[in-house]
């Protein structure tokens, strides 16, 4: 338990923001030399990286009932290189997990963390040909571990937390390559120099597996999309968070928006893509694209005010949804990281007539008095 107080407290400290190089870690390079499946592996020296997976599915046997998970491994840098100690326990990183499942027939949302030293017996970053590239120990009370591997030319995914009758299995297989997210991956996150990660996406990926709720296992089917995102820095000094935006449309294309907020609300930096049903990946200018929020959602929890529900644009590609949470109360809240909490659930998308057009997920971060973004 000590371990993890000293863990959360590097944490909460290493969460205010950033700037690139801080403490000799790498900053982003855009020259970086991208290469596949090497780079879903983890990346030493960088402060942060993360393996991010979202997603929709249905219940094969049971008709009509929806679901939507999230599960995301962090590998977050508490030194550029662990110190030199004769000792398992010397480690230059903390592996974080998050997981969740909403049940959007049911109306509820679940979540799960955890967050540890990575260090044998509690978790790591395995180095090839170990197809494994991050894992964790369940929480406590919990005999499994969770994992993201390699897997045929995709992923599996793998949780499980017995207190909250929970756990997931799942295959993801890329329907489409990697898309860059920014010239040759760059994804800028300020106007001041600095302030960038690497960034690439799966945008579809099949999925089919097993979840469980409630002491019953449901086999699953549906589309996941995966950020793949590594860095030393994230967020300028004026800026308190963001609102992230990935849909996959009927029409076979795939779109991903954010935008970073200054504490007013205004909009510190803007990023957006278009990728093809081949796959190829357009970069989106701020002026060709723009998001409305059309209500609002306050968490009883936090007592956040988040944004809920979308009007997206992007008038040059003849783009134009209504975005609706599938539930809305789909807050995370971290009882490990003090202050941690941010809104991450399932969109559906209509079109103009209101007739379906897409489905995604929507990330909120940085509403609510002393909240930190997830990194």
């Amino acid at each position: 338990m000590r371990s993890r107080i000293v863990v959360a407290l590097a944490l909460a400290g290493w969460l205010a923001p950033q700037r690139a190089g801080a403490n000799n870690f790498h900053p982003a390079d855009p020259a970086h030399r991208w290469s596949f499946p090497a780079d879903f592996r983890a990346h030493p020296g960088y402060r942060n990286e993360w393996w991010y997976f979202t997603g929709t599915l249905a219940a094969e046997d049971d008709p009509g009932r929806r679901l939507g998970f999230q599960l995301t491994f962090f590998r977050v840098g508490l030194a550029p290189s662990a110190p030199a100690l004769p000792s398992a326990w010397a480690t230059a990183d903390a592996v974080m997990v998050h997981a969740a499942v909403t049940d959007v027939s049911r109306g509820t949302h679940l979540f799960s963390e955890v967050l540890w030293r990575a260090i044998p017996l509690l978790g790591g970053f395995p180095e090839a040909p170990d197809p494994v590239l991050a894992w964790a120990r369940a929480p406590p009370g919990t005999d499994a571990r969770w994992e993201v591997r390699m897997e045929r030319g995709g992923f599996r995914l793998a949780m499980r937390d017995g207190a909250q009758g929970l756990a997931l299995d799942l295959s993801l297989e890329p329907r489409k390559p990697p898309a860059l997210q920014g010239p040759n991956g760059l994804s800028r996150k300020s106007g001041s120099e600095g302030y960038a990660s690497l960034y690439v996406s799966l945008t579809r990926l099949e999925t089919a597996g097993t979840i469980e709720l409630d002491g019953r296992r449901l086999a699953v089917r549906g589309e996941a999309w995966m950020d793949r995102e590594l860095g030393s820095s994230q967020l300028a000094p004026d800026q308190v968070g963001w609102d992230w935006w990935s849909l996959r449309l009927r029409d076979g294309r795939d779109l991903m928006l954010y935008v970073l907020r200054r504490k007013d609300g205004s909009a510190s930096w803007r990023s957006g893509t278009l990728v093809d049903r081949l796959g190829r990946v357009k970069l989106l200018a701020p002026e060709e694209w723009s998001v409305r929020a059309t209500g609002s959602w306050r968490s009883e929890s936090s007592g956040a005010i988040y944004p809920s529900g979308w009007e997206v644009s992007v008038p040059g590609e003849a783009i134009r949804v209504a975005l609706s949470p599938e539930v809305r109360a789909a807050e995370n809240r971290s009882a490990l990281v003090p202050g941690l909490f941010y809104w991450e659930g399932p969109v559906t998308a209509k079109d103009g007539r209101g007739e379906p057009a897409g489905e995604g997920y929507v990330e909120l971060t940085g509403y609510g008095e002393r909240s930190r973004p997830p990194l």
